[in-house]
């Protein structure tokens, strides 16, 4: 007698501002119920589907695949939800760029089908655990970054003063509007625009972008993974924010310093056959010479 066939559970996150969510879940229940494939809905898109089991924490460990339907910021929350798990993440692009996602919206079936088929492999991409910390060295609560921890100020123009350490060696101080902390991942977001450099994720590194520096000496740096980094800020400033990969806040006050080093665990994210790092960013970048975008 032959075994029953294994149920795959999958996870679905979505952002509730695309016009095509509600269709586009219509598409995936009658996919995964032709497929056998058990769907856990985060609560937002439960409003959607009428039905379906809820996506809870205790899910998230269960979980074979988590499925982000939106943009990179959708993928962005999901990755969060289930990299402590090492869940693969695949990213269905509904929105403009989808630079971390893998299948465009009308390919969503064909991606899902080829993930059930074993046909893809998994790239795995270094994350960042942040905190904060007291003078005192009081903790405070974890994030988890996929693209960058960006500490700028909340309110009036004025360049702040920032000391930077790596592990037990002072980089130095200077003056800017704040720092961005970011991963190979993060290389192509808000560090790109910020004048950093692009990294290939298969280089494991921490990449420091100042934010508008006060003086042209200071520039970009790329740190060894395995560094801890640690950012004080010098100014007596009340307007501080820790920002997680544009989403996630935390407001800084006078004498605390943010924290960063590698998280154990890298985010998962599923590739097709074809799909590499570098065809993405000539195509959705434009990366290149100009007769090659051509």
């Amino acid at each position: 007698m032959s075994a029953p066939p294994v149920t795959r559970r999958v996870g679905v996150v979505g952002h509730s501002d695309y016009a095509l969510l509600k269709e586009t879940l219509a598409r995936l229940a009658d996919f995964a119920g032709r497929e056998g494939v058990s769907l856990f809905y985060e609560p937002p898109l439960r409003e959607h589907v009428g039905d379906g089991q809820e996506l809870t924490v205790d899910a998230c460990h269960r979980l074979d695949l988590l499925l982000t339907l939106g943009g990179d910021g959708t993928l962005l929350r999901g990755a969060r939800m289930v990299a402590r798990e090492g869940v693969p993440v695949l990213g269905v692009n509904l929105g403009h760029l989808g630079f971390l996602t893998s299948a465009p919206r009308d390919e969503m079936e064909a991606g899902l089908s080829r993930w059930l088929a074993g046909e893809f492999s998994i790239d795995e991409r270094l994350v960042l655990l942040v905190h904060t910390e007291t003078a005192e060295g009081e903790r405070g609560r974890d994030h988890l970054a996929l693209n960058d921890a960006v500490l700028h100020k909340g309110g009036a123009a004025r360049v702040i003063r920032l000391s930077m350490t790596a592990t037990r060696d002072v980089v130095g101080s200077y003056s800017a509007d704040g720092i961005i902390l970011a991963t190979p991942t993060g290389s192509t977001a808000y560090s790109l625009s910020a004048g950093g450099p692009i990294v290939s994720p298969t280089v494991d590194c921490i990449i420091a972008t100042p934010i508008c520096p006060h003086t042209l000496g200071v520039r970009p740096l790329i740190l060894p993974a395995d560094e801890t980094v640690t950012v004080e800020v010098l100014s007596p400033t009340q307007e501080l924010l820790l920002t997680i990969d544009g989403q996630e806040s935390e407001t800084l006050v006078p004498g605390q310093r943010v924290v960063v080093r590698r998280a154990p665990q890298p985010v998962r994210l599923v590739r097709f056959p074809g799909q590499t790092f570098f065809s993405t960013l000539r195509r959705k970048l434009k990366w290149g010479d100009l007769a090659e975008r051509e």
